[in-house]
């Protein structure tokens, strides 16, 4: 082991609450691995979760692993050191199975740069008995796994929290009695389990698909599982420390799912029906993390729709964090409980009315100026608003509403900053906007230079926005099939995706530029989340035909 690596993740786990440390004699051991930086993956109550679940497992021992740093990334290749898991300085290569939690698709090459570095072979039909088995799991594994398919032996589609459990009381069981097929043969009867070598893909002269063959009697259909009553879930902060995103914080979940629907929106959709946690567990999981902290983030897509809100807000010894809030009436009412907070977000998403019912938001400007007022004047420190360029429909007025409306937000405090950032727009699978093309390069430049240029003399006002080719890099794993998995391997020699799609004979404009039909068999076509292909059309043309 290489003595600099390890004395800078032993210097990590000093900073650490909560760590699970256990002898491994006779366990199954497995590595969960964040395909980002540590700094980014303890940030991921996903993944703390999963840490957490594995390791009450009596027959488990979980450790953790991560992208290194850029720079250490150099030592590991120099030195020729694999990655090794931060608990117990095992090279991944040992453990019984490797387990990704993959939340964000623009992580997908640096999945293949971490086995690449631990000496492990990409694909699933490469590695032998002697190589860990591969899991993964996270939000990417909900919508469209296939661009990074070919590495994993399993791929759990939806919520783990239970399906996880059922496929390790089954791996324990075989896992020294029978072979790899054998194993995957078991768990294929685990509603959420898709295996990707049982299916044949073929395709059309024009790169479209033909066909999905499921083969050795695999499903046509994964059925996505969910978590019905959010308040049994498992899923809670396992470590604090300040060297993640949120600085010490405990992140608690408040709600998953969210009940608006907006069109451009995956979490509206894949986490349906949306959920929430009764005040009891909520009340229960803050107590619990006052031993390890007095920071409590909470977590949910619309906490100003969470029920609880208000009681929660008003629990003593807490300094409390919120995602965001809903421009509306019921997010008034809490303005008072948030004053102490020193940033506050709201996402009108769009500058005109008939933008946001393009996008289905549901609010009106009157409603994001009420509410940014409140927080303006009740002395929080920074205002963010959220907003998306490039979305269907979308015209020079709807770029310049942007900036008018920010001007009006601006124009109702003196006090505060606003924080404007502009996000790319990426269609993503199972919204109605999953057949719509993105916008290609130059118009996106075009249109944040305009912002820029418009609010750069504007007091209290900072713009911030995406690197558009990284959206389009999105874009490209969000709505690609397998041929996309020849990208991520030319990426492991460039970051340059652009270059690695022409090195691997694959056509960005396909994927990303081009629209599609209703009638096209898409990637993800062979996912039942419980939303008709159907109903989604329907509302992708109503949403077009807003006036």
């Amino acid at each position: 082991m290489n003595r600099k690596l390890v004395e800078k993740i032993d210097a990590l786990l000093l900073k650490e609450k909560g760590a699970i440390f256990k002898n491994a004699g006779g366990k199954i051991s497995i590595c969960l691995i964040y395909p980002n930086t540590y700094h980014v993956g303890m940030s991921n109550l996903g993944f703390q979760g999963i840490y957490g679940l594995l390791n009450k497992r009596e027959d488990v021992v979980c450790e953790r692993a991560f992208l290194p740093d850029d720079s250490d990334i150099q030592e590991y290749i120099r030195t020729s050191t694999p990655i090794f898991s931060y608990e117990s300085k095992r090279p991944l290569s040992k453990f019984d199975i490797i387990a990704f939690s993959v939340s964000f698709e623009n992580d997908y090459p640096n999945i293949l740069k971490i086995l690449d570095i631990a000496k492990i072979p990409f694909t699933s039909d490469e590695r032998t008995k002697y190589h860990p088995f591969l899991i993964a799991g996270g939000v990417c594994c909900f919508f469209n796994p296939e661009p990074i398919a070919p590495i994993f032996d399993i791929i759990f589609v939806g919520e783990a929290e239970e399906s996880l459990n059922k496929f390790l009381n089954i791996y324990s069981r075989t896992q020294k009695t029978e072979d790899r097929r054998q194993i995957k043969e078991n768990a294929m009867s685990i509603e959420g389990i898709y295996i990707p070598e049982f299916y044949q893909i073929d395709y059309n002269p024009d790169g479209t698909i033909l066909r999905k063959i499921p083969i050795n009697s695999a499903p046509e259909k994964i059925k996505r599982t969910y978590l019905k009553d959010l308040s049994l879930s498992p899923i809670t902060t396992a470590i604090t420390t300040p060297e993640s995103g949120f600085s010490n914080m405990y992140l608690i979940e408040a709600m998953r799912g969210c009940p608006w629907d907006c069109r451009f929106c995956l979490v509206g959709h894949i986490y349906s029906p949306a959920r929430k946690k009764d005040l009891e567990t909520i009340t229960a999981e803050i107590e619990k993390a006052k031993d390890m902290t007095s920071k409590i983030g909470l977590i949910g897509p619309s906490l100003t729709d969470y029920v609880h809100i208000k009681d929660v807000l008003c629990i003593d010894g807490v300094d409390f964090s919120i995602t965001s809030l809903r421009a509306s009436a019921k997010s008034a009412e809490l303005i008072e409980l948030l004053k102490g907070l020193k940033s506050v977000s709201i996402a009108p998403e769009a500058g005109t009315e008939r933008m946001r019912r393009i996008v289905n938001k549901k609010i009106t400007e009157q409603d994001i100026l009420d509410t940014s007022g409140l927080i303006l004047n009740a002395g929080i420190e920074n205002l963010r608003l959220y907003f998306i360029i490039g979305l269907p429909g979308e015209t020079e007025i709807d770029v310049s509403g942007i900036v008018e409306l920010v001007k009006k937000v601006r124009r109702l405090s003196a006090r505060g900053n606003i924080i404007l950032s502009v996000s790319t727009f990426v269609p993503k699978p199972f919204t109605p906007f999953q057949w719509h093309p993105m916008e290609p390069l130059d118009p996106v430049k075009d249109k944040l230079r305009f912002i820029k240029k418009e609010l750069r003399n504007e007091k209290g006002i900072k713009v911030f926005h995406d690197v558009p080719k990284y959206a389009h890099m999105q874009g490209l794993f969000s709505m690609g099939d397998r041929r996309v998995f020849n990208v991520l391997k030319e990426m492991i020699k460039t970051d340059d995706y652009k270059s690695a799609c022409l090195r691997a004979g694959v056509d960005i404009a396909f994927y990303i530029f081009r629209q599609k039909d209703f009638n096209e068999i898409l990637p993800w076509d062979f996912i039942d989340t419980g939303i008709s292909k159907e109903k989604l059309w329907d509302e992708y043309v109503r949403a077009l035909s807003q006036k």
